[in-house]
């Protein structure tokens, strides 16, 4: 169960970034509550996970999981580029938070 909350905490670092780019610097209401209230759970969630796996772990896992959504999620949505280095570079961080997971 930690590590499920730990992945939805994660899900909602995805959504506050993107917020937060919606939100133009914090200038448009509505964007900027929900970055807001996305950032709480998304920080309240990793507190509770962290109660029981060890914080190096979860705080790795926790920014990974928030990098490779925004970065997935930019090239869907904002059509960012993508190339193979891109590609290449996420999957190494995705092979390292599986490796913490396997050692903890």
């Amino acid at each position: 169960m930690p590590w499920l909350i730990l992945i939805i905490a994660g899900c909602f670092e995805v959504l506050w970034a993107l917020g937060l780019k919606s939100s133009e610097g914090f200038t448009r209401l509505g964007p900027s509550v929900f970055t807001v209230i996305t950032l709480f759970l998304s920080l309240f969630l990793l507190s509770v996970a962290l109660r029981n796996i060890p914080i190096g772990t979860a705080y790795a896992a926790w920014t990974s999981i928030g990098a490779l959504g925004t970065a997935i999620a930019g090239v869907m949505l904002y059509n960012e580029p993508i190339g193979f280095v891109k590609v290449a570079c996420l999957l190494m961080i995705l092979g390292g938070v599986a490796g913490l997971r396997l050692i903890s």
